[in-house]
């Protein structure tokens, strides 16, 4: 125990030492102060007066512990738990940025946003995403004990079932991160066209192609702007529509790209309120316009757009231990990511995965896939005056 040393009566180390979880609270001068009975489940380290009081927001302990002003031992986990009392105070350079990016070209802007996030290179991804198929979104688990190579297996048996895929059959990979569609669905005999905003997604899936000699080809072109030859029989996206806030825009341009009857699979992380992303999240881990997706909305502007919602189902616990694994095994890796990216990048990634566990063991955060036909008839879209002069026409 070091010499003792008052504790500020405001600011995090004030909030952790009113929590009931067991914990241990080190102060500057090497003084330990224990927190609730039982064994400790995480330590938290202040290494200066400054770290003592670090503001009670998301976005400024975010920055606190990835500064290494504040380290954490133990459990982080458990650590999250304190969350709820933590402000989300969005600054007003962020509002004001997310406006401004929000009415660009979207083109221009999924690009860049995309490129940001996916700039450290494959190898980074591949230490902590399942070694088999290389999905950075939900697997699908039978039961917790499952590994996550095989809960990605699981997510493309439901994609494969969902469209009742066949040989032969060409299918549209929205997002294709590193090629796990392009691998099942191309050695069943499913022509899979790629599509990717990252020159490093393109190469993988390119060599992929060409090593196992798959049915396909990868473009490395944004699906806003994407006009294929001729329709394609179906369609996948996964994790992909948190970047594809316009939902109306997204519909009409699925619409317009698949045959009749063909149906599109799509899965993401969800939450209740549209555009709602924490202030320290829009910094360091999505820019641009990412949104966790409002499945009402999306079910809504596929109905107006002539499609038919066949499948909606909730994924939040799936998500929930795909990035319990994930976090998982970046810890495990922490020397070769800090050797490679830098100790700033792997305390980020270690906030980014263990806070988002926690967000869908909580259900602050929810997961769903949704699978849609498109029926023979477009739909009452694009506008409120069509469906008037529809309504009108049905008094006659």
């Amino acid at each position: 125990m070091g010499i003792p040393q008052k504790l500020p009566r405001t600011g995090l180390a004030a909030l952790l030492a009113s929590l009931d979880t067991p914990s241990e609270i080190q102060l500057p001068n090497g003084a330990v102060i224990q927190v609730g009975t039982g064994e400790p489940k995480y330590k938290v380290i202040f290494q200066s007066e400054k770290a003592l009081r670090t503001p009670m927001t998301e976005l400024g302990v975010g920055k606190a512990y990835v500064s290494g002003e504040i380290e954490v031992e133990g459990d982080l986990n458990a650590l999250f738990d304190a969350r709820e009392k933590l402000q989300d105070k969005v600054p007003l350079r962020q509002k004001f940025q997310f406006l401004y990016d929000y009415f660009r070209t979207a083109t221009d802007m999924n690009s860049k946003a995309i490129g940001d996030h996916y700039t450290r290179g494959d190898d980074f991804y591949l230490t902590f995403l399942d070694k088999q198929y290389r999905f950075y979104s939900q697997g699908l688990f039978k039961s917790p004990d499952e590994s996550i190579e095989e809960a990605s297996e699981h997510k493309l048996e439901s994609m494969f079932n969902a469209l009742d895929l066949k040989p032969g059959q060409r299918l549209l990979d929205i997002g294709g991160g590193w090629g796990g569609v392009t691998q099942y669905c191309g050695a069943r005999g499913i022509h899979v066209t790629t599509l990717t905003l990252t020159a490093d997604s393109a190469r993988f899936i390119q060599r992929l192609i060409s090593e196992k000699s798959l049915p396909g080809e990868v473009f490395l072109q944004d699906f806003l702007t994407h006009k294929p030859e001729e329709q394609y029989d179906h369609i996948v996206m996964y994790g992909v529509i948190e970047h594809l806030p316009d939902y109306r825009r997204f519909a009409s341009r699925i619409w317009d790209v698949l045959k009749p009857g063909g149906r599109i699979y799509l899965d993401g992380s969800a939450a209740v309120t549209k555009f709602a992303v924490s202030s320290w999240t829009r910094d360091n881990i999505w820019r641009g316009t990412h949104t966790f997706m409002t499945v009402q909305d999306v079910m809504a502007e596929f109905l107006y757009h002539g499609f038919e919602v066949i499948e909606v189902s909730r994924e939040s616990k799936d998500y929930e231990l795909t990035m319990l694994e994930w976090a998982k095994r970046l810890d495990l890796a922490k020397d070769q990511v800090i050797v490679g990216w830098g100790e700033e990048t792997y305390r980020v990634f270690r906030l980014f995965l263990w806070g988002g566990t926690h967000a869908f063991k909580t259900n602050a955060l929810q997961a769903y896939h949704i699978v849609a036909e498109k029926t023979s008839s477009r739909g009452p879209r694009p506008s409120t005056y069509r469906r008037i002069i529809q309504f009108l026409g049905s008094l006659r």
